[in-house]
Order: C-alpha cells, then structure tokens, then sequence
C-alpha cells in the first residue's frame, strides 16, 4: 500500500484543493485530466492491469526513445509490457512528483524505483536497485489515456544496475 500512498496522497491532496478552487471549463478539463492520469499511475503502481481498461484507450499507443524496440499500439500491448516489467522488477515504486495539465495533454515528471530481479532486454537480472527519473506527456482523448510520449535515462539505470560499464569497456586500450 505504501506505493499507492506515495502516488495518491502528495497528488491527491494537491488535487483536491486545485478542484476546490477551479470553476472555470478548461481548468475543470485539466483537473479532470490529472486526475485521469493519476490514477492510471496509482492502477500502473499496484499492478492493476484491471483498473487500466477504464483509464486506457483500446488503441492506445506509446512513443518512448529509451525503448526503440518495444512497440505499444494497443492496451493489450500495454498491459504486456508493464508486465514483461513486473517480471524484471517485480516490486516497482513509482512518485509522481509534478503534474501539468493543459487542454488534453499532462504532463509528469516521476520516479521509478526498484531492484532488478529478472532479466531486462537481453541485460541478466542483477538483484541490484535502481533509481530514475522519468518525464512524458499524456494525450486524453474521450476521458482515457489514448497516447503517451516517456523518456527516461537508460545509462544511469544500467550504471545503477551494475551493466555499465560494460566488461569490454574495462579492458580496451585507449590510443592517443
């Protein structure tokens, strides 16, 4: 429960008193917006896959640099890969530490932690944590998640992991 508690209580207090205070039609859309989005970290953080067909559109699609082979065009794809994730770190830990809302895009900035205990891509599971922070913008479309653009930094996970640098690297001779 404490990951939903993390997720949830700083967000949702600040959401509470931003829907308190807004009475005009965008920023009711906005809030409405974040809080979408909300729960779909808090159903994303507890495992959830249930939760994700009311919050996720059905042909939703993800967009992520740091993952060019992983290819989501679906919430069926989605749910598959978070979890492929689930298997990598089982017990993830997710902070959502800035929302932005704006006509039907929010934006996050998040944390992302936990200890690899499964393989990750072709990287073998080390039993070491991690800790990395993670932006991207969601697209809202008919009161569900229909896109999302995330990024994150690959070599500081990997670095954290203990995968980088690689073994080859330790024993190349550089050459002036």
């Amino acid at each position: 429960m404490r990951k939903r508690g993390v997720v949830g209580g700083v967000v949702a207090i600040g959401l509470a008193a931003l829907h308190m205070s807004c009475l005009c039609g965008p920023c009711e859309i906005a809030t409405t917006n974040k809080e979408l989005a909300l729960a779909a970290f808090e159903a994303v953080a507890a495992g959830n896959m249930d939760a994700l067909d009311d919050l996720i559109a059905i042909d939703y699609v993800r967009h992520c640099p740091a993952t060019p082979d992983v290819e989501v065009r679906s919430l069926a794809a989605f749910k598959d890969y978070l979890l492929s994730d689930r298997e990598s770190v089982p017990d993830p830990e997710l902070q959502i530490i800035h929302l932005i809302a704006e006509d039907n895009l929010v934006a996050f900035w998040a944390s992302y932690s936990g200890v690899q205990e499964g393989p990750m891509g072709p990287f073998p599971a080390t039993g070491n944590r991690m800790e990395i922070a993670f932006a991207g913008i969601h697209r809202i479309e008919d009161g569900k998640i229909a896109e999302t653009w995330v990024t994150w930094d690959n070599l500081s996970a990997l670095t954290q992991l203990g995968l980088w640098p690689p073994n080859e690297l330790e024993e190349l001779e550089i050459v002036d």
